[in-house]
Protein backbone atom coordinates (compact mmCIF):
# COMPACT_ATOMS: atom_id res chain seq x y z
CA UNK A 1 0.00 0.00 0.00
CA UNK A 2 1.57 3.51 -1.22
CA UNK A 3 1.05 6.38 1.02
CA UNK A 4 -0.71 9.50 -0.04
CA UNK A 5 1.91 11.93 -1.80
CA UNK A 6 3.15 15.24 -0.62
CA UNK A 7 1.36 16.98 -3.26
CA UNK A 8 -2.10 15.69 -2.49
CA UNK A 9 -1.18 16.72 0.92
CA UNK A 10 -0.73 20.13 -0.34
CA UNK A 11 -3.68 19.84 -2.07
CA UNK A 12 -5.67 18.96 1.10
CA UNK A 13 -4.31 21.84 3.03
CA UNK A 14 -5.19 24.57 0.64
CA UNK A 15 -8.60 23.09 0.01
CA UNK A 16 -9.57 22.76 3.75
CA UNK A 17 -7.48 27.13 4.01
CA UNK A 18 -9.89 27.94 1.03
CA UNK A 19 -13.27 26.91 2.33
CA UNK A 20 -12.57 27.74 5.91
CA UNK A 21 -11.47 31.50 4.10
CA UNK A 22 -15.03 31.10 2.15
CA UNK A 23 -17.29 30.07 5.43
CA UNK A 24 -15.80 33.12 7.44
CA UNK A 25 -16.34 35.15 4.60
CA UNK A 26 -20.31 33.86 4.47
CA UNK A 27 -20.25 34.42 8.38
CA UNK A 28 -18.92 38.22 7.44
CA UNK A 29 -21.83 38.64 5.42
CA UNK A 30 -24.61 37.33 7.13
CA UNK A 31 -23.63 39.60 9.82
CA UNK A 32 -24.18 42.33 7.84
CA UNK A 33 -27.17 41.73 6.41
CA UNK A 34 -28.26 40.78 10.04
CA UNK A 35 -27.20 43.74 11.48
CA UNK A 36 -27.43 46.09 8.37
CA UNK A 37 -23.66 47.37 9.58
CA UNK A 38 -21.12 47.06 6.72
CA UNK A 39 -18.00 47.25 9.64
CA UNK A 40 -17.70 45.74 12.80
CA UNK A 41 -14.04 46.10 13.56
CA UNK A 42 -11.86 48.70 12.21
CA UNK A 43 -9.51 46.24 11.31
CA UNK A 44 -11.95 45.34 8.40
CA UNK A 45 -11.83 48.90 6.28
CA UNK A 46 -9.42 51.36 8.57
CA UNK A 47 -10.07 53.83 6.02
CA UNK A 48 -13.97 53.80 6.10
CA UNK A 49 -13.68 53.46 10.32
CA UNK A 50 -11.96 56.64 10.70
CA UNK A 51 -14.33 58.50 8.40
CA UNK A 52 -17.03 56.78 10.65
CA UNK A 53 -15.23 58.51 13.59
CA UNK A 54 -15.22 61.14 12.09
CA UNK A 55 -19.20 61.44 11.46
CA UNK A 56 -20.03 60.30 14.99
CA UNK A 57 -18.41 63.49 16.20
CA UNK A 58 -19.99 65.84 14.34
CA UNK A 59 -22.76 64.01 14.82
CA UNK A 60 -22.38 64.40 18.53
CA UNK A 61 -21.25 67.95 18.72
CA UNK A 62 -24.69 68.57 16.58
CA UNK A 63 -26.66 66.61 19.28
CA UNK A 64 -24.84 69.65 21.62
CA UNK A 65 -25.33 72.50 19.08
CA UNK A 66 -29.16 71.63 18.70
CA UNK A 67 -29.82 71.73 22.31
CA UNK A 68 -27.96 74.82 22.39
CA UNK A 69 -30.19 76.57 19.46
CA UNK A 70 -33.37 75.18 20.90
CA UNK A 71 -33.09 76.55 24.47
CA UNK A 72 -31.13 79.93 22.96
CA UNK A 73 -34.37 79.93 20.91
CA UNK A 74 -36.50 79.65 24.13
CA UNK A 75 -34.43 82.07 26.18
CA UNK A 76 -34.64 85.14 23.38
CA UNK A 77 -38.14 84.26 22.89
CA UNK A 78 -39.31 84.51 26.77
CA UNK A 79 -37.08 87.58 27.30
CA UNK A 80 -38.80 89.27 23.72
CA UNK A 81 -42.35 87.89 25.58
CA UNK A 82 -41.40 90.20 28.98
CA UNK A 83 -40.28 93.16 27.01
CA UNK A 84 -43.49 93.33 24.81
CA UNK A 85 -45.23 93.53 28.19
CA UNK A 86 -42.93 96.11 29.13
CA UNK A 87 -43.59 98.22 26.34
CA UNK A 88 -47.28 97.83 27.17
CA UNK A 89 -46.73 99.10 30.52
CA UNK A 90 -44.60 101.99 29.62
CA UNK A 91 -47.40 103.01 27.72
CA UNK A 92 -49.47 102.74 30.09
CA UNK A 93 -47.89 105.21 32.36
CA UNK A 94 -47.55 107.53 29.17
CA UNK A 95 -50.81 107.89 29.51
CA UNK A 96 -51.45 107.91 33.06
CA UNK A 97 -48.42 110.72 32.40
CA UNK A 98 -50.70 112.53 30.24
CA UNK A 99 -53.27 112.68 32.31
CA UNK A 100 -51.66 113.72 35.47
CA UNK A 101 -50.42 116.49 33.20
CA UNK A 102 -54.21 117.97 32.94
CA UNK A 103 -54.37 121.45 34.87
CA UNK A 104 -58.00 120.55 36.16
CA UNK A 105 -56.87 117.16 37.97
CA UNK A 106 -56.99 117.51 41.69
CA UNK A 107 -54.44 116.60 44.01
CA UNK A 108 -56.81 113.15 44.26
CA UNK A 109 -56.95 112.52 40.80
CA UNK A 110 -53.06 112.52 40.94
CA UNK A 111 -53.11 110.59 43.81
CA UNK A 112 -55.23 107.68 42.11
CA UNK A 113 -52.57 107.61 39.43
CA UNK A 114 -49.27 107.65 41.80
CA UNK A 115 -50.87 104.56 43.16
CA UNK A 116 -51.05 102.96 39.55
CA UNK A 117 -47.87 103.98 38.89
CA UNK A 118 -46.84 102.13 41.96
CA UNK A 119 -48.16 99.02 40.76
CA UNK A 120 -46.34 99.79 37.02
CA UNK A 121 -43.32 99.87 39.15
CA UNK A 122 -43.68 97.09 40.82
CA UNK A 123 -44.24 95.07 37.81
CA UNK A 124 -41.62 96.48 35.74
CA UNK A 125 -39.13 95.44 38.59
CA UNK A 126 -40.79 91.84 38.31
CA UNK A 127 -40.42 91.58 34.30
CA UNK A 128 -36.88 93.39 34.42
CA UNK A 129 -35.88 90.24 37.19
CA UNK A 130 -37.64 87.62 34.90
CA UNK A 131 -36.35 84.28 34.52
CA UNK A 132 -35.96 81.47 31.88
CA UNK A 133 -37.51 78.19 31.77
CA UNK A 134 -34.15 76.42 33.13
CA UNK A 135 -34.12 79.28 35.93
CA UNK A 136 -31.81 81.61 34.86
CA UNK A 137 -32.49 85.64 34.74
CA UNK A 138 -33.18 86.62 31.51
CA UNK A 139 -31.65 90.15 31.80
CA UNK A 140 -28.46 89.83 33.80
CA UNK A 141 -25.99 89.11 31.36
CA UNK A 142 -24.13 85.75 32.30
CA UNK A 143 -24.76 86.41 36.42
CA UNK A 144 -26.55 83.97 38.09
CA UNK A 145 -28.56 86.42 40.40
CA UNK A 146 -31.34 88.52 39.69
CA UNK A 147 -30.72 91.39 37.38
CA UNK A 148 -31.68 94.19 39.48
CA UNK A 149 -31.54 95.09 43.35
CA UNK A 150 -33.70 97.61 44.95
CA UNK A 151 -32.80 99.32 48.36
CA UNK A 152 -34.91 100.64 51.47
CA UNK A 153 -35.16 104.19 49.35
CA UNK A 154 -36.43 102.52 46.32
CA UNK A 155 -33.39 103.21 44.11
CA UNK A 156 -33.19 100.02 41.63
CA UNK A 157 -29.83 99.17 40.56
CA UNK A 158 -28.74 96.80 37.71
CA UNK A 159 -26.11 94.00 39.19
CA UNK A 160 -26.00 91.96 36.57
CA UNK A 161 -22.68 91.84 34.00
CA UNK A 162 -22.47 94.25 31.01
CA UNK A 163 -22.41 91.57 28.14
CA UNK A 164 -24.95 87.72 28.00
CA UNK A 165 -22.25 85.74 26.51
CA UNK A 166 -22.57 83.75 22.93
CA UNK A 167 -23.90 80.26 22.61
CA UNK A 168 -22.11 77.86 19.75
CA UNK A 169 -24.78 76.75 17.36
CA UNK A 170 -23.27 75.78 14.62
CA UNK A 171 -19.78 75.15 13.32
CA UNK A 172 -17.64 78.82 13.56
CA UNK A 173 -20.96 80.30 14.80
CA UNK A 174 -22.26 81.93 17.68
CA UNK A 175 -25.07 84.00 18.98
CA UNK A 176 -25.70 86.03 22.02
CA UNK A 177 -27.94 84.85 24.50
CA UNK A 178 -30.12 88.07 25.15
CA UNK A 179 -29.65 90.95 26.17
CA UNK A 180 -28.20 92.82 29.61
CA UNK A 181 -30.41 94.61 31.65
CA UNK A 182 -28.83 97.54 31.36
CA UNK A 183 -28.86 97.89 27.66
CA UNK A 184 -32.93 97.21 27.60
CA UNK A 185 -33.80 99.83 30.96
CA UNK A 186 -31.42 101.77 31.14
CA UNK A 187 -30.56 105.10 28.63
CA UNK A 188 -29.27 108.84 28.28
CA UNK A 189 -32.03 111.24 29.06
CA UNK A 190 -30.35 114.80 28.08
CA UNK A 191 -27.27 113.32 28.32
CA UNK A 192 -27.63 112.67 31.31
CA UNK A 193 -28.10 108.38 32.79
CA UNK A 194 -31.02 107.46 33.69
CA UNK A 195 -33.61 104.31 33.64
CA UNK A 196 -37.16 103.37 33.64
CA UNK A 197 -37.38 102.72 36.60
CA UNK A 198 -35.96 105.80 38.00
CA UNK A 199 -38.29 107.73 35.31
CA UNK A 200 -41.71 106.21 36.85
CA UNK A 201 -40.37 106.67 40.27
CA UNK A 202 -39.85 109.89 39.94
CA UNK A 203 -42.91 111.12 38.32
CA UNK A 204 -44.61 109.38 41.09
CA UNK A 205 -42.96 110.97 44.03
CA UNK A 206 -44.46 114.07 42.15
CA UNK A 207 -47.99 113.22 42.22
CA UNK A 208 -47.86 112.25 45.44
CA UNK A 209 -46.92 115.71 46.69
CA UNK A 210 -43.01 115.98 46.26
CA UNK A 211 -43.13 118.05 43.28
CA UNK A 212 -44.24 121.69 43.74
CA UNK A 213 -45.56 122.20 40.29
CA UNK A 214 -46.99 118.12 39.83
CA UNK A 215 -48.37 118.42 36.33
CA UNK A 216 -44.79 120.11 34.82
CA UNK A 217 -43.38 117.40 36.36
CA UNK A 218 -45.68 115.08 34.61
CA UNK A 219 -45.49 116.44 31.35
CA UNK A 220 -41.46 116.50 32.21
CA UNK A 221 -41.82 113.11 32.73
CA UNK A 222 -42.97 111.97 29.46
CA UNK A 223 -39.45 112.43 27.27
CA UNK A 224 -38.19 109.84 29.71
CA UNK A 225 -41.05 107.82 29.60
CA UNK A 226 -40.32 107.92 25.27
CA UNK A 227 -36.48 107.03 25.54
CA UNK A 228 -37.30 103.99 27.77
CA UNK A 229 -39.94 102.64 25.13
CA UNK A 230 -37.40 103.75 22.17
CA UNK A 231 -35.05 101.74 24.33
CA UNK A 232 -37.16 98.87 24.86
CA UNK A 233 -38.08 98.58 20.92
CA UNK A 234 -34.71 98.71 20.07
CA UNK A 235 -34.34 95.81 22.59
CA UNK A 236 -37.32 93.81 20.84
CA UNK A 237 -36.07 94.43 18.01
CA UNK A 238 -32.56 93.03 18.37
CA UNK A 239 -34.11 89.82 19.76
CA UNK A 240 -36.52 89.17 17.02
CA UNK A 241 -33.60 89.52 14.95
CA UNK A 242 -31.41 86.73 16.96
CA UNK A 243 -34.56 84.65 17.00
CA UNK A 244 -35.12 84.37 13.12
CA UNK A 245 -31.03 83.69 13.53
CA UNK A 246 -31.65 81.04 15.48
CA UNK A 247 -34.61 79.69 13.46
CA UNK A 248 -32.42 79.64 10.50
CA UNK A 249 -29.73 77.50 12.25
CA UNK A 250 -31.87 75.28 13.08
CA UNK A 251 -33.59 74.61 9.96
CA UNK A 252 -29.00 74.12 8.92
CA UNK A 253 -28.75 72.25 11.76
CA UNK A 254 -31.63 69.45 10.46
CA UNK A 255 -29.98 69.32 7.36
CA UNK A 256 -27.02 68.75 8.75
CA UNK A 257 -28.15 65.92 10.63
CA UNK A 258 -29.57 64.18 7.54
CA UNK A 259 -26.05 64.86 5.67
CA UNK A 260 -24.29 63.02 8.45
CA UNK A 261 -26.70 60.11 8.39
CA UNK A 262 -26.60 59.71 5.14
CA UNK A 263 -22.87 59.94 4.60
CA UNK A 264 -22.52 57.22 7.44
CA UNK A 265 -25.17 55.02 5.80
CA UNK A 266 -22.73 55.54 2.46
CA UNK A 267 -20.10 54.54 4.60
CA UNK A 268 -20.92 52.30 7.09
CA UNK A 269 -24.38 50.69 6.28
CA UNK A 270 -24.92 47.00 4.70
CA UNK A 271 -26.11 47.21 0.91
CA UNK A 272 -28.58 44.40 1.52
CA UNK A 273 -29.35 43.61 -2.08
CA UNK A 274 -25.17 43.51 -2.81
CA UNK A 275 -24.24 41.82 0.61
CA UNK A 276 -27.25 38.99 -0.49
CA UNK A 277 -25.77 38.40 -4.38
CA UNK A 278 -22.21 38.51 -2.21
CA UNK A 279 -23.30 35.49 0.05
CA UNK A 280 -25.22 33.44 -2.75
CA UNK A 281 -21.84 33.58 -4.67
CA UNK A 282 -20.04 32.50 -1.96
CA UNK A 283 -22.14 29.79 -0.80
CA UNK A 284 -22.02 28.27 -4.17
CA UNK A 285 -18.40 28.46 -4.42
CA UNK A 286 -18.16 27.05 -0.86
CA UNK A 287 -20.44 24.07 -2.51
CA UNK A 288 -18.44 23.21 -5.22
CA UNK A 289 -15.24 23.49 -3.19
CA UNK A 290 -16.78 20.98 -0.88
CA UNK A 291 -17.50 18.67 -3.52
CA UNK A 292 -14.37 19.29 -5.33
CA UNK A 293 -12.60 18.29 -2.53
CA UNK A 294 -15.02 15.26 -1.79
CA UNK A 295 -14.39 13.76 -5.47
CA UNK A 296 -10.33 13.98 -4.69
CA UNK A 297 -10.36 13.43 -1.39
CA UNK A 298 -11.74 9.98 -2.52
CA UNK A 299 -9.66 9.09 -5.61
CA UNK A 300 -6.93 9.62 -3.82
CA UNK A 301 -7.69 7.45 -1.04
CA UNK A 302 -8.66 4.94 -3.65
CA UNK A 303 -5.10 4.80 -5.13
CA UNK A 304 -3.73 4.74 -1.42
CA UNK A 305 -5.35 1.46 -1.17
CA UNK A 306 -4.91 -0.07 -4.60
Amino acid sequence: MTSITNSAGSFFNRSLAQMADLRAGIDRTRAQIATGRRIERGSQDPAAAAQLRSVARREALAVVEGDNAARLGQDLGAAASELESVTALLQRARELALQAASEPLGADGRRAIAFELEQLQQELFSRANAFSLTGEPLFAGQSISTAFSRDAAGNVTYQGTPTSGAVPVAPGTAIERGLPGNEVFEFDLAGTPTSAFAVLGALTTALQGGAPDPAAAARASIAGIDDALDTTSRAITILGTRMAWVEQIEAQQAERKIALAERRSRVGDTDIADAIARLQQSLTALEASQAAFARVSSLTLFDALR
